[in-house]
């Protein structure tokens, strides 16, 4: 049957191409028309690749409370049926799925992996999250724990008011806590103190998180069974694609192309045609669009622009665009070995560290975070059992001196920094090295954020334009809650309803992040 209504989709990211996907697989008469800037799939989720090496920009899991989101993730790419190239070799088990694919001989297939993040503060390990171990107590010494312990409870006797993210985290963790692992980290991340950030950002991103949560989950854990939920941010393990997570995205392209869908790189949406409340279209550097339906994963900022000024209200039009948005960059790095040592019981190709990702807590160096690529997924190192590829994470502002410092000196500033809080030695550095940059990765919560209600408003009264994903909401969004806005706005438009505030309420409801779909609500 012939397609004949057209949806234009700006962005090929998650969302862009679940909606995509969705309009192919549900509707017999909506052909799907993806608009990309870049020349490749994925946005911040794609996987890069250096001399046969491949990072995952920004880290990752999937992992989702929604079935619908897990079924399509399976979908296209099964969970493993044996076991990977190290949990072979190091004899480690993992659950399997009778039947689905050997990664050692089919490329597509989602692995299992351990979820191990930490803190490196002052060359010693803390869990991530904080954990109730002993050994955080001996890291942080008596006298730390006793004034952590002390302000827990004050925090407890007085709650401030949740005016910003700062007052946020000191209420579930108290002051002691939040000035040694939040802070500095949460500074890093933004550019700008905690106390001019909105609290919105913590209730959205550490959900339940708290020392009360902390002690349930200690005392509870050997109670528990592996079939319990807990916290998101407390997950064990997450199912990841044996080459990275922009290999789950090209293979949801190819399908769309198969389904009859396309999608067109390199055109960048610079002008939007309006009429009677609606959009008749958008324009790229190649041609014009005329289209039923607009799904908008772009960013908020660069999609009033397109909109231009005097088709905004001036109030709406200042505020839009002059979102803040926090940068990144991200350092490829080859090495020998890394000088940290593995000092918990879980085995690893060379005994290197279990982690995924290292949160860096010290204050004298801008690094923010690492990641260990072969505990990702040993396929994304081309010598795993002899080499670690590790990734090293900065947030920056475009145009700032970090975003504009030429490359080679950059990369040899990273490297100096990983030596100096212990994680490797200069002389273990393969020097093969490669530089990423990242645009308007994260949407930020301050400045004209705080007024974002009025951009909201008047976009929704756009009949035919749905705002999905991370930017296209300006929502600091995971993988699963950028796809599921695609999901829920492409529902509405096969039914037919124009209601836009469903698409906003996922992340955002408690119900949603403590429960699976389908079990009861009140």
């Amino acid at each position: 049957m012939a397609r004949d209504k057209i949806a234009v989709i700006i962005g090929a990211g998650p969302a862009g191409l679940t909606a995509a996907y969705e309009l192919l697989t549900k509707s017999e008469n909506i052909k799907p028309i993806v608009l990309e800037s870049e020349p490749f799939v994925g946005g911040i989720s794609r996987t890069a690749t250096y001399k046969g090496n491949r990072m995952d920009i920004g880290g990752h899991r999937f992992f989702s409370k929604s079935e619908r989101v897990n079924g399509l993730w399976t979908a296209l790419l099964p969970v493993q049926g044996a076991p990977a190239l190290d949990d072979k070799l190091l004899g480690r088990e993992k659950p399997l799925v009778s039947g689905n694919p050997d990664p050692e001989k089919e490329d597509g297939v989602m692995l299992v992996r351990d979820r191990v993040s930490r803190i490196i503060y002052k060359r010693k390990f803390f869990d991530y999250p904080i954990s109730l171990k002993m050994q955080t107590f001996f890291n942080m010494g008596f006298f730390n724990t006793l004034r952590a312990g002390f302000g827990y409870i004050g925090s407890c006797i007085r709650k401030r008011e949740e005016s910003n993210l700062e007052n946020f985290y000191i209420n579930r963790f108290g002051k002691p806590l939040y000035s040694t692992f939040f802070e500095d980290y949460t500074q890093k991340l933004w550019g700008v103190h905690p106390r001019d950030i909105s609290a919105s950002w913590g209730a959205q991103r550490v959900k339940g998180l708290s020392v009360s949560k902390a002690i349930k989950n200690a005392l509870s854990k050997p109670f528990k069974k592996k079939t319990d939920e807990v916290e998101t941010s407390l997950i064990e393990q997450f199912i990841y694609p044996k080459k990275g997570p922009g290999q789950l995205y090209e293979k949801m392209a190819e399908e769309i192309i198969a389904l009859g869908g396309e999608i067109r790189f390199n055109e960048t949406v610079s002008h939007i045609s309006v009429e009677k409340g609606r959009i008749r279209s958008v324009r790229t550097n190649e041609r014009e669009y005329v289209a039923d339906h607009f799904l908008s994963s772009m960013p908020i900022k660069d999609l009033v622009f397109a909109f231009g000024k005097d088709n905004v209200p001036n109030e709406a039009y200042e505020v839009a665009t002059t979102l803040p948005y926090r940068d990144f960059m991200t350092v490829g790095l080859l090495v020998d070995k890394l000088k940290v040592k593995n000092k918990t019981k879980r085995k690893t190709l060379g005994n290197i560290v279990p982690d995924c990702w290292i949160y860096v807590q010290d204050r004298d160096v801008r690094l923010g975070r690492i990641q260990i690529f072969n505990n990702w997924s040993p396929y994304m190192v081309e010598d795993p059992e002899n080499r670690v590829w590790i990734g090293l994470e900065y947030f920056c502002t475009e145009g700032d001196a970090m975003w504009t410092s030429e490359d080679g000196a950059f990369i040899q500033n990273a490297v100096r920094e990983l030596v100096k809080i212990g994680v490797i030695e200069s002389e273990n550095v393969v020097h093969d090295s490669t530089l990423l940059r990242v645009k308007k990765a994260y949407p930020a919560y301050f400045g004209s954020y705080e007024r974002f209600d009025l951009v909201k408003e008047w976009l929704n009264g756009y009949e035919n334009l749905w705002c999905i994903g991370r930017n296209g909401q300006h929502r600091y969004n995971n993988m699963d809650h950028s796809m599921l806005t695609a999901m829920v706005a492409c529902d509405h438009i096969l039914c037919g309803d124009p209601n836009k505030e469903p698409l906003w309420q996922v992340n955002t409801e408690r119900t949603y992040h403590e429960e699976k779909e389908g079990t009861s609500r009140k």
